[in-house]
């Protein structure tokens, strides 16, 4: 019997609740350091590191490597074994050690099954209790790496001080501040990164800004392009102005002032321009004509799939037609010379069936001769004997000489019937038809029949038979007693 608890928590992992009960009579030291470690929320979002299967499962290192932690007390702290605390089944809690004795920590481990090698080399506190070992059963069954770690290991969200058998505990820092200096880390160091970021980053003057800059105004920036001239689209080609778009450009200090241009210089420029456009012109033709190409395929394709389509769906129409001619009866030709050259298969049981009708009825034997009769004649033979039931129960006390002439004209016809014209003279015909007239009666009266049941009737009891036994030992027990008082059978 199990060694009663004081003590309970309960950790949440991503897995489900662990509920947890402790022996920290037994165990002070080592309850002491585990409660003390989740008032101070030294084990919320900790990893199970290791998982063995059908072993045990290992979690409580900070580091998530299995080489971390520690303990409350500053430095690792003694084994504490008890003779009655022992790894007999699944779903107990222990510390885990450096391999040495009296280094304990933090981490911890449960048990998956029976582990008799652990007795004595490590410190059993705790056992999980409820329906929450089957959680514990979920970590034990996750995937695992070549290195004995869950490819996506569970977490411990918190753990849940229900009863704190160590109300002295003062801890070093509580759960609640220890997330708050953490968010306050987080938040310096995700405002140092930034800081970071904006020192080192380069000013990119092609992108615009909606943001005022903290250094001033940003410079205008203006866009330079060429002027774009068709001479041949001017009336007057002698002169031409060449203008400059104002929305591309933006006012700057200096002014920028349109010049006139000969018309000699504009048509070197134009042949430099259409030098340049040449190839790509070309190259605009060839892939017109590809994409002509591909429409003409295009257009075949789908000429070719309209064919096919409308030849599929004559093909079922014309399938469709021939079910229905031969619903109706009426076989085409083509469906008449199939049935013709395709004879139907007859399975095992058709074939015995069709034996069994041609040689159905009953079969007599006679000069080595064998003859069919008819079932006709069976089934007037079974009507005539029928009548001769009906007529033998009118009147059971009065015996008609007709009922007697009808049953011998039956019995000679029935007989001339099996016998066939030359029916042989010696055979004997059974003339006694009393048989039809008995009925089945019982007397009214039946108390002798009761009275001679209940006579022969005999219960036997088990009970009364091993008393009556045990009496009749008794008894002849009582009469082997020595008449001198002295102790023993009589031989």
């Amino acid at each position: 019997m199990a060694l009663p608890t004081r003590g309970h928590v309960i950790i949440e992992t991503t897995v489900g609740e662990l509920d947890i009960e402790l022996w920290s009579k037994e165990t002070p030291k080592t309850c002491r350091n585990f409660i003390a470690l989740a008032m101070e929320g030294y084990y919320d979002g900790v990893i199970f590191h290791r998982v063995v299967p059908d072993f045990l499962v290992q979690t409580g290192d900070r580091t998530g490597t299995g080489g971390g932690g520690e303990s409350f007390y500053g430095e690792p702290f003694e084994d504490e074994i008890h003779p009655r605390l022992r790894y007999a089944h699944r779903g107990l809690v222990g510390m885990a050690n450096n391999g040495v004795k009296d280094s304990n920590d933090s981490q911890f481990f449960f048990t998956l099954d029976r582990a008799d090698e652990l007795h004595g080399k490590h410190t059993l506190f705790g056992r999980c209790v409820g329906d929450t070992i089957f959680n514990v059963m979920k970590i034990g069954s996750m995937e695992l790496d070549d290195d004995g770690r869950p490819l996506y290991p569970p977490k411990i969200k918190t753990i849940r001080i229900i009863d704190n058998p160590f109300e002295d505990i003062v801890p070093r820092i509580t759960a609640a501040e220890k997330r708050a200096q953490h968010r306050a880390r987080e938040q310096v160091q995700r405002e140092r990164e930034e800081e970071v970021r904006r020192k080192g980053a380069k000013k990119d003057t092609k992108l615009l800004s909606f943001q005022d800059d903290e250094n001033g105004e940003e410079e205008p920036v203006v866009f330079k392009k060429k002027a774009i001239v068709r001479p041949d689209l001017v009336d007057n080609s002698e002169q031409l102005a060449v203008s400059i778009n104002p929305d591309l450009t933006k006012q700057s200090s200096s002014s920028e002032i349109p010049t006139l241009k000969s018309h000699s210089e504009l048509e070197r420029e134009n042949k430099n321009t259409d030098e340049k456009t040449a190839k790509p012109k070309k190259k605009e033709s060839d892939s017109n004509s590809s994409v002509v190409g591909l429409r003409e395929k295009y257009a075949k394709e789908q000429a070719t799939a309209e064919t096919e389509r409308q030849q599929q769906i004559s093909k079922l129409e014309k399938e469709i037609r021939k079910l229905d001619s031969k619903r109706a009866g009426g076989n085409s030709s083509d469906s008449e010379g199939d049935h013709k050259k395709k004879k139907a298969k007859r399975s095992y049981l058709e074939e015995e069936l069709a034996k069994y009708e041609k040689t159905r009825g009953l079969k007599s034997k006679k000069d080595g001769k064998r003859k069919a009769r008819d079932e006709g004649d069976v089934l007037a033979k079974m009507n005539a004997f029928k009548s001769k039931l009906k007529g033998s129960f009118l009147d059971d006390d009065e015996e008609t000489p007709e009922l007697e002439t009808l049953e011998m004209k039956d019995v000679s016809g029935t007989n001339e019937t099996i016998g066939g014209e030359n029916a042989e003279s010696a055979m004997e015909v059974d003339t006694d038809t009393g048989f039809l007239s008995h009925k089945l009666s019982f007397p009214k009266g039946n108390d002798e029949e009761v009275a001679k049941a209940e006579r022969d009737y005999e219960v036997i009891d088990p009970r009364q038979r091993s008393a009556r036994a045990k009496e009749e030992e008794r008894e002849r027990k009582k009469h082997a007693r020595p008449k001198d008082g002295r102790r023993g059978y009589r031989r």
